[in-house]
């Protein structure tokens, strides 16, 4: 029997698509890696144009008879564009939708932060608004299924009135789709931009709530007694407010395949943001081998033992981080531990988690 799952695309409408996009991309091609015939995708979009293409997701599109703007309001209450014969309706984001399809369909959404309340900076006083009031909708929701993708987050909307039957915790994972460029490439790609030789990074987006001000006072800090860390380079595209990078040397957006070189071949990976829905590019770096320092509050690497953790308000406590990251062997026997420490997370194993939440 084949059912059909309907996913929200909105997120790839929206001017910062983000790490929701992420998410998306990851499960569709987590599930079209299943080769499960019975499964038959299809992913909902507003009108108008994307801002992210989605023409290589392997899934159906259906486009609904309203803008994004429209369908943010309108799914609250109403499945527009949502196929009737879905039996299951995956909501990727606090928009929605959260019902439509046939009698009896599984309703969910995926729930990813509380950045909101932990970090309102993130977020115009109107943003706050509309995510609280989604919140508190789907707490009274109770035939919505609700997918946390972060460490902890279902534990929080428990002890919020949540029912704990209706959570389900998922993994994400890391998109292995494009071959790492070349050593070489990476050198003549940083010398191209004055980088000659080690160099720290940092790949991500670029405000506030990454606390870049204080990674960079740290890096000051530790590269002036160890200078094999190389210069602060950053890697990723602006964010929500604006972040002074004063020395570190500004790549922006690159190609996957030159991520994955960038991570492979850094010193170290710094990733110490005052706020985190999950944190992706710790595991990334982690993924290549990498040497990982990572803030207290980034939920994906905050057990893990091969990460150096330290306090992202304290900027000696960064700088000592780098410090005792650089010291780390980086032989190939501590290259593949760390690999191994987050060989669960891969996209394939988000895809079963879905599946187990959805049936």
């Amino acid at each position: 029997m084949t059912r059909t799952v309907s996913i929200s695309l909105d997120q790839f409408y929206r001017p910062q698509p983000g790490g929701i996009a992420t998410y998306v991309r990851g499960l569709v091609g987590g599930l079209a890696a299943l080769h499960d015939d019975s499964l038959r995708l299809v992913g909902v979009v507003p009108r108008g144009q994307p801002t992210q293409d989605v023409s290589d997701l392997a899934l159906e599109e259906v486009r609904a008879p309203a803008s994004i703007q429209v369908l943010t309001r309108a799914w609250a209450r109403w499945p527009l564009g949502v196929p009737s014969n879905s039996d299951v309706v995956h909501a990727t984001s606090l928009a929605g939708p959260f019902a439509g399809g046939r009698p009896g369909a599984v309703h969910c959404v995926a729930l990813h932060d509380l950045l909101w309340r932990d970090e309102p900076t993130t977020s115009t006083p109107r943003g706050v608004r509309f995510h609280e009031r989604r919140l508190q909708l789907l707490k009274a929701r109770d035939d919505v299924r609700v997918f946390t993708t972060a460490p902890g987050l279902a534990q929080r909307l428990s002890g919020e009135g949540f029912e704990s039957s209706r959570l389900h915790e998922v993994r994400l994972g890391v998109d292995d789709t494009a071959s790492a460029v070349s050593t070489g490439q990476v050198r003549a790609f940083l010398a191209e931009h004055g980088v000659h030789g080690p160099f720290t990074l940092y790949a991500g987006t670029r405000e506030p709530r990454k606390n870049l001000d204080r990674l960079v006072q740290a890096h000051a800090q530790a590269v002036a007694t160890n200078p094999e860390l190389g210069p602060l380079v950053f890697v990723g595209p602006e964010g929500w407010g604006e972040v002074d990078s004063r020395d570190a040397v500004v790549l922006g957006m690159v190609a996957r395949s030159m991520l994955r070189g960038l991570y492979r071949d850094a010193t170290v990976v710094a990733y110490v943001p005052r706020a985190e829905g999950w944190g992706l590019p710790p595991v990334e770096a982690l993924h290549e081998g990498t040497r990982v320092v990572a803030s207290a509050t980034t939920p994906s690497v905050m057990k893990n033992d091969e990460v150096v953790i330290v306090n992202p308000l304290e900027v000696s406590e960064i700088a000592e981080g780098l410090v005792r990251a650089v010291s780390q062997s980086n032989d190939e026997v501590a290259r593949e531990r760390r690999r191994a420490s987050v060989a669960t997370l891969t996209w394939r194993n988000v895809a079963l988690d879905h599946l187990a939440g959805w049936l």
